[in-house]
């Protein structure tokens, strides 16, 4: 190259830059399994309790679940009926979950990057405004007005049941975009929860309220690594929101929110090797708890409550919660109603329609803004596939129908709303996912299995590149 042809022609650009898509972290995978296989149990809770609604013990059906229990501790004494105990108790473990994936999704997993975090994100907030919108043009008044929330969550458990169907039909990375918009979608439906279901609140009692979140956050500030005192000051905090009106189950996403999900500075993880080590030369009863506890310090709280909470959420409290709220009366009396029902037609498209429209459109204009990007192997079909399977919103949708109505009958009718509706989306889905597949192009072309390559930015104008070899 002569010295004047290196003046005038310009620098080779660097390589393009890239977003290294590496996949489900190992905590992703076993939440990913645990969730699709809790759906079987799931869908077997919601089976049973159609079938024991609609049988000739249907009034044992109710008399169960309306019976009081209680605990009495010497004068202190608190009961309710065995339903509540389901919704308000169990549940609250079942959203305190919820609040440990989004914690650590947040400071580990795939929430951290804002360009992979931004379609699901904004696709979730189109899942959330469409269906509500939707709804409320089928109620736009009246104590049916209430029930737009029923329309606003997605059943992360139904949905990646559904896919673990397909299998290789499935990549990976749609089910990792569906758990990042179901987190998403999880992180407002529960804001808008805690805004407008909850009743009149008790000052006094949202002061101690106030007071405990404090004290959770102090054991985060010092560093405390031990569940115990997380999980007794939890449990108070529980006590104290159920008094004070807000809804109980805040109390767990609370607590799944602050415990701590980032991971130990190296010198924990040195001193649990020191442990080890003394073990080894001189095995002691003492110095084996000291090892166990060492290596405990080594993850995270957040993690570590989660592995032990998340079989029991998925196998049994979210299976027992569709058991005790989705026994609803399929006669023709109420079929009928439901037919003439605002409340079940706008359950029903605002969860198909709505879903699709809202999740679709908000992803398909991030990715023409350049907003983001999506893991290469995902193409439209997928993408249209999983808004659709998003319209099952089963879990939550139940949840807040309890809250949403007064009126039995109309909550009957919102049951079937939800029921139907989340039916004809995991028809539409599944049947999108085998029929299209993979005929639609990529969402991102040209990226690969593993990276995605970034748009060029559209203020840079592209650079010209020296021929090969010169």
């Amino acid at each position: 190259m002569t010295e004047e042809t290196a003046m005038t022609e310009t620098p080779r650009p660097g390589p393009a830059p890239r977003v290294v898509f590496r996949g489900p972290s190992p905590a992703a995978r076993r939440f990913l399994a645990t969730e699709a296989a809790g759906s079987v149990f799931l869908l077997i809770g919601t089976v049973l309790a159609l079938a024991w609604a609609n049988s000739p013990w249907a009034a044992s059906y109710a008399g169960l679940w309306h019976l009081p229990v209680g605990v009495e501790i010497g004068p202190l004494a608190f009961q309710m009926s065995l339903q509540h105990w389901v919704n308000d108790a169990a549940m609250a473990v079942f959203f305190c979950v919820i609040g440990l994936e989004i914690t650590r999704e947040i400071a580990q997993g795939d929430l951290r990057d804002r360009r992979t975090v931004t379609v699901p994100t904004l696709g979730a907030v189109g899942g959330l405004l469409v269906p509500i919108g939707i709804y409320l043009l089928f109620n736009p008044s009246g104590e049916a007005a209430q029930g737009w929330g029923v329309v606003m969550s997605t059943d992360t458990a139904f949905v990646l049941g559904v896919l673990a169907l397909f299998g290789p039909r499935c990549p990976d990375r749609i089910r990792v975009f569906l758990l990042t918009l179901a987190i998403a979608d999880d992180i407002g439906a529960i804001t808008l929860m805690a805004v407008f279901y909850s009743e009149d609140p008790s000052l006094p009692a949202l002061g101690v309220s106030v007071l405990l979140v404090g004290a959770l956050l102090g054991l985060r500030w010092i560093g405390v690594w031990r569940l115990y005192p997380y999980v007794l000051v939890g449990i108070a905090l529980w006590f104290a929101v159920y008094q004070s009106g807000v809804h109980a189950t805040l109390a767990g996403v609370a607590i799944g929110l602050i415990i701590p999900a980032m991971p130990p500075a190296q010198s924990v993880v040195d001193r649990s090797a020191a442990y080890n080590r003394a073990l080894r030369e001189s095995p002691t009863a003492e110095r084996v708890q000291l090892a166990v506890l060492a290596a405990q310090a080594t993850i995270p709280a957040n993690d570590r409550l989660e592995r032990a909470l998340h079989p029991w959420t998925a196998y049994l409290i979210v299976p027992v919660f569709a058991l005790a709220n989705a026994g609803v009366a399929l006669d023709a009396d109420a079929l009928g109603s439901a037919l003439g029902s605002s409340v079940t037609w706008g359950v029903a498209v605002a969860l198909v329609l709505g879903n699709t429209v809202g999740i679709t459109g908000a992803a398909m204009l991030t990715l023409r803004l350049g907003w983001g990007v999506l893991p290469g192997g995902v193409r439209y079909s997928h993408l249209l596939a999983a808004a659709m399977l998003a319209g099952i919103g089963f879990t939550i949708s139940l949840f807040i129908a309890e809250l949403a109505f007064t009126d039995p009958a109309v909550m009957e009718q919102a049951k079937i709303g939800i029921l139907a509706g989340s039916l004809v989306a995991a028809v539409l889905g599944s049947t999108t996912m085998r029929l299209l597949g993979n005929r639609f192009p990529m969402c991102s072309p040209g990226a690969g299995e593993s990276t995605l390559a970034l748009p060029p930015r559209p203020w840079r104008a592209p650079q010209p590149v020296l021929a090969p070899g010169r």
